[in-house]
């Protein structure tokens, strides 16, 4: 029985995947690249984010890296509040919160953007922590979740990480965590199956796995 449980923040709680693919084609017109379907996202899609942008097609000699981070950053953020989250998603977090499992959200995500969201759509006060990146020292939500884990006594064979990438399977890892991946997410489900662990359609379905 796992007494702890990180869920990834983007495609696993909110459904933004719709704002996400809108806002890439929106970068491959402006360079007059063929723009992508939703399904080609999902099997484009990966980390580091500079690397999929290259294989959606992007080229950094037309504009850098850096300067579409910061314009994709800009439009996302207040389009984000609207996205909504996946069905249930605070009925689940209650359901295991009733079940004495701690859950806390785990994004790589700047910390103050991540909290504008989780108060805006109201669901800060069911989790048990909302991390995100808030200093320049964590490299990534990995080092976030292994100093969180440590600081409070967190056992990692009590635990499982939730989240809709191939890079939350390689996190869980790190961590030393169990791992289920989200099919409603970034990444489609025969990407996801290359990790080995068990795929979810979304959070709802959880209790299948404990």
């Amino acid at each position: 029985m796992y007494k702890d449980i990180f869920l990834d923040f983007n495609g696993t709680i909110i459904n933004d995947l719709d704002l996400c693919v809108e806002l890439l084609n929106v970068f491959l017109k402006e360079q007059g690249k063929k723009e992508l379907s939703i399904d080609e996202y999902k099997h484009v899609f990966k980390f580091p984010i500079r690397q999929y942008y290259m294989d959606a097609g992007i080229d950094f000699n037309i504009e850098s890296y850096e300067s579409l981070a910061i314009r994709f950053i800009r439009a996302y953020q207040p389009r984000s509040m609207k996205c909504g989250l996946f069905p249930h998603i605070v009925d689940t977090v209650k359901k295991l919160k009733e079940m004495g499992i701690r859950v806390y959200i785990l994004s790589a995500s700047e910390q103050n953007n991540l909290l504008e969201q989780t108060n805006t759509y109201g669901i800060t006060k069911y989790f048990d922590a909302v991390l995100g990146i808030n200093n320049i020292h964590a490299a990534s939500k990995v080092d976030i979740a292994l100093d969180f884990m440590k600081k409070s006594e967190i056992k990692a064979n009590e635990t499982l990480f939730v989240g809709d990438t191939l890079h939350d399977y390689e996190v869980s890892k790190a961590m030393g965590v169990d791992c289920v991946l989200v099919s409603c997410g970034h990444q489609a489900k025969d990407i996801l199956d290359k990790a080995g662990c068990r795929v979810i359609n979304s959070v709802a379905d959880i209790f299948s796995v404990l």
